[in-house]
């Protein structure tokens, strides 16, 4: 019964998963803009969330069992926090990861242009925010439904 109430939060959590996922991808770019003959890096999210919902989908006919996120975890310190987020070698096997497209040729050969990459971080960061009030609504929502409130 609560898998009945939850499933429509995984669409959701798989999302903020890429929305994350996708910031780091960002921020790489913005702190490699002056490293000469790097390529700028992005993913497109429609395809890389429709490629995660069918993969669950499919594990889910499968198995039989609640849908799960494909997650790794790389700590460098045993005090770190271990937290589910894509590899990028996941994203960058499945034809999702891809190069920016050099907008203003550069003499060092780097395709990062940093006007289009803040863009596509306050973008990014808007609907990661706008995905975790939604998640954190709908949990509210629940939580006010099992207390009877």
């Amino acid at each position: 019964m609560f898998a009945k109430l939850t499933s429509g939060l995984d669409f959701h959590a798989k999302a903020l998963v890429l929305r994350a996922e996708r910031q780091r991808i960002l921020a790489s770019n913005m702190a490699n803009a002056d490293t000469p003959g790097y390529s700028s890096r992005d993913f497109n999210f429609k395809e890389a969330l429709s490629q995660q919902t069918q993969t669950s989908d499919s594990e889910l006919s499968r198995s039989g069992k609640g849908l799960s996120l494909k997650s790794s975890t790389i700590a460098t310190d045993s005090r770190h926090l271990q937290l589910p987020a894509l590899a990028s070698s996941e994203l960058s096997g499945s034809n999702t990861m891809g190069y920016g497209v050099q907008t203003q040729p550069s003499v060092d050969g780097n395709s990062v242009d940093m006007d289009r990459e803040r863009a596509n971080f306050v973008d990014n960061s808007v609907r990661y925010e706008s995905t975790l009030r939604f998640i954190n609504g709908q949990s509210k929502t629940i939580l006010s439904a099992i207390q009877g409130q």
